[in-house]
């Protein structure tokens, strides 16, 4: 498949930044090799891309924080010679900090050191300058520099469950964090393999909340734990805060009730098993999944990369792979490698283990290839420049 439309910046490596406009789209793709940068304008047609950043680091987390006039990227880079940190960068990605003694650090007495940062997620409007960070081993910390320091949330280490987690088949980490935006003291977290935890008093204390959803490696009559479901994601519904959709090891759930039950609604797609799930920037009934075979066998059903989309949050399903490849093609879409732009229509961007990155902006209807060739794909978020 061709890539066509697409325009680097910064010579030949394209290591240089970008500029934007307001209304501009950044899509940031983080892999195992550094990280790259595209911008498009509203019609979201032609790109230009700058990267690597971070050549020969693992970024897999990434971030854009357009709040209190900011237009600051942040990156959550692993080196296996210097670790792991969280970098900013104010000019979308000319230049970036360094902080040299690490900014994301376990105290002394928790026995713990850090692997790596997960996920990055910037606090709602009323609280500009706050930043969670999630990470392996399994932790949630938070800034409130705007991503240059960050401490510890005890609430949530100090948990009594925190020491019967275990790891999942990548580590033992947090990987989803979900702030309401009608509860600036609600959010969400996801374990693997510890499950949903909630907290309503902005990260003092937390609960468990997973029931309903099936652990199906446990025997009878015990596959309905309190926690330890191997969540791969969760999102959360547009305008109905309420409502989450959650894509699990063994099954698409949907809650209606801020995680206090779970209901299965994967039944009618090809595969339930998968890692990633999109729900729509404003329709609190449409969701999205990228289907993979098994746990077993981590590809596309049949060669054939689809996209399976929901209009009735999750009584039915269709399939949606126009564009894409249509044989031949083993496809991998990792838990943050699918994400919306929430613009209108919404456009839909996923990068895959074998480096495509594939972006919609129709609402899945038809797929380009917006890369081809890049480092294996861990990461993909896109938002539009304020």
């Amino acid at each position: 498949m061709d890539v066509d439309g697409l325009t680097r910046t910064g010579g030949p490596s394209g290591t240089g930044g970008l500029t934007a406009a307001a209304g501009d789209l950044l899509v940031l793709v983080g892999t195992m090799k550094g990280a790259f940068v595209f911008r498009s304008g509203p019609d979201r047609r032609e790109f230009q891309v700058s990267g690597p950043h971070f050549p020969g680091h693992a970024v897999y987390a990434l971030a854009f924080d357009g709040r209190a006039g900011r237009r600051r990227l942040l990156a959550g880079t692993t080196s296996s010679h210097w670790g792991a940190v969280v970098r900013s960068s104010d000019d979308l990605g000319r230049t970036w900090t360094d902080p040299a003694e690490g900014n994301v650090r376990f105290p002394a007495g928790t026995d713990a050191a850090l692997a790596q940062v997960w996920q990055l997620t910037p606090a709602g409007p009323d609280r500009p300058d706050t930043v969670w960070a999630g990470v392996q081993p399994a932790a949630l910390f938070r800034s409130d520099d705007a991503g240059e320091t960050f401490e510890l949330v005890r609430g949530l280490w100090d948990h009594p469950h925190r020491p019967r987690w275990m790891p999942g088949g990548g580590g033992l980490c947090l990987h989803t964090i979900v702030p309401d935006p009608s509860d600036p003291d609600r959010m969400w977290v996801a374990i693997s393999t510890g499950g949903v935890y909630r907290t309503e008093d902005g990260g003092g204390t937390w609960q468990a909340r997973n029931r309903g959803i099936r652990a199906v490696f446990l025997p009878e009559p015990d596959q309905y734990p309190e926690f330890g479901q191997c969540v791969h994601k969760v999102a959360p519904a547009a305008g109905r805060p309420e409502r989450l959709y959650l894509q699990h090891h063994w099954g698409v759930y949907r809650s209606d009730d801020a995680g206090e039950s779970w209901t299965d609604i994967g039944k009618s797609l090809s595969s339930d098993f998968g890692f990633p799930i999109v729900a729509h920037p404003s329709d609190p009934d449409r969701a999205w999944v990228v289907p993979l075979t098994s746990d077993e066998f981590r590809c596309t059903p049949d060669g054939r990369p689809q996209v399976w989309r929901t209009l009735d949050a999750g009584a039915s399903w269709e399939p949606l792979a126009g564009g894409l490849p249509e044989r031949d093609a083993w496809l991998t879409v990792l838990r943050d490698g699918f994400t919306t732009d929430g613009m209108d229509p919404a456009g839909l961007y996923f990068g895959t283990r074998t480096g495509q990155v594939f972006a919609s902006a129709d609402e899945g209807e038809r797929w380009r290839l917006l890369a081809g060739w890049l480092p294996p794909v861990v990461c993909v978020k896109a938002a539009v420049v304020p």
